[in-house]
């Protein structure tokens, strides 16, 4: 009777090889807390949510769905259709767990509606040792410019050198990425939480317009339609030099068997005060009034945040523990950086997606992957996102 009271079905959207060991790990820690786990991969985060959204409008919700940490299930919330876990938050103190950027996307209205299980950078740069060997780079680059010049000494040695993948949703990863490392926090800022039109057409920003697409003539020709871990594919064998990508990039370097620091390199920004982009994954809970339901998700929302389950589980998956009070002695070199640096919140940038609608950020998506795969002109293109901005 008590697996029949705790069986939960949890619908997600991690398919490759390093995303489907993480998750293995969410589904062992809560076995071991008495729960039984069905599993519902669905590839693709889009293809996931709106499979959610269906069940549970349709009346056949799912224990739990994945969604970003970001403003994506507000709607959901607002039409009545989530439980909270408030409960499971104020006993296991989820206020004093959980840093300021998190905390603002998951407590709507004074109720804790998702359980956040990490915390991702969706701007990192990865990159191949020996490729960086072979095309005689000597550092990793500190400055946008030396960046570049990176970039050049890898298309010297014939290899590939910025793996990108390409659909809409990286271009626009790789533009946010751009625009906070090149841009500076204040110019993020200022664009995204602010809202300001004008701060699209100011030649601050055009500049970053123009150096993110001059990161086009780096990437292969094989890179439309490409999926992300296929990129990461490139720099593990050592044909692409580098990669601009989130931290779960990390979780298919380990799945290749690569150690951070021997086959290949990470660096979070340029120099030691770069912005750290905070963004990361989060279970909400379909309303249902079935008491077992409503403990299997309890129990799912206490189990994914133990100190245990957060090592094991972002260890595989390459994001951080979202508590700062675990063990972190046997993570990886990379993941080691992440947590110096979210021990400064100086540093701490909100994604684009805590700040702005998903309306807004899908046109703005629209715009960023018609400027990469046109002519566009910066001008055309920073009319049109100034226009979108503003909603």
């Amino acid at each position: 009777m008590a697996q029949a009271q705790t069986k939960a079905e949890v619908i997600h959207w991690w398919t490759s090889g390093g995303e489907s060991a993480a998750v293995k790990e969410l589904a062992n820690a809560y076995k071991a807390a008495g729960g039984v786990w069905v599993d519902s991969a669905i590839a693709g985060g889009e293809a996931a949510r709106a499979a959610a959204i269906n069940r549970i409008v349709g009346g056949t919700p799912s224990t739990a769905a994945q969604f970003n940490t970001s403003k994506q299930f507000l709607d959901i919330i607002d039409a009545g259709l989530l439980n909270n876990v408030d409960e499971v938050a104020v006993k296991d103190g989820w206020d004093k767990m959980f840093p300021a950027p998190i905390l603002n996307a998951i407590k709507i209205k004074g109720h804790y509606y998702a359980v956040p299980v990490n915390i991702h950078m969706g701007a990192w740069f990865w990159y191949s040792k020996a490729a960086f060997t072979k095309a005689g780079i000597a550092a990793e680059p500190k400055t946008p410019d030396e960046f570049f010049a990176a970039l050049d000494k890898l298309k010297a040695a014939g290899l590939v050198p910025l793996a990108q993948g390409g659909q809409p949703w990286q271009e626009k990863l790789l533009f946010d990425g751009w625009l906070a490392h090149a841009g500076g926090s204040e110019l993020y800022l200022k664009f995204y939480r602010d809202r300001d039109a004008a701060t699209a057409q100011s030649p601050a920003f055009k500049a970053i317009l123009t150096s993110f697409k001059r990161l086009k003539g780096y990437v292969d020709a094989g890179s439309p339609g490409r999926n992300w871990n296929d990129a990461t594919s490139l720099v593990i064998n050592g044909k692409a030099g580098m990669q601009l990508m989130g931290d779960w990039a990390k979780g298919e370097f380990q799945n290749a068997k690569q150690t951070a620091g021997k086959e290949y390199g990470c660096f979070p920004g340029f120099g030691p005060k770069s912005p750290y982009i905070i963004a990361g994954d989060v279970f909400v809970f379909p309303k249902t009034s079935d008491p077992a339901q409503i403990k299997a998700q309890h129990l799912l929302a206490s189990t994914f945040t133990t100190p245990a389950t957060q090592v094991a589980f972002n260890n595989k998956k390459g994001s951080i523990p979202i508590r700062t009070d675990v063990d972190a002695k046997g993570m990886d070199a990379c993941a080691q950086i992440g947590l110096q640096v979210m021990k400064d919140s100086s540093r701490h940038l909100p994604n684009s997606e805590m700040l702005v609608t998903p309306d807004v950020a899908g046109a703005l998506q629209d715009i960023i992957t018609k400027f990469w795969n046109t002519n566009q002109s910066v001008d055309d293109a920073a009319k049109a996102m100034a226009a979108a901005i503003k909603g």
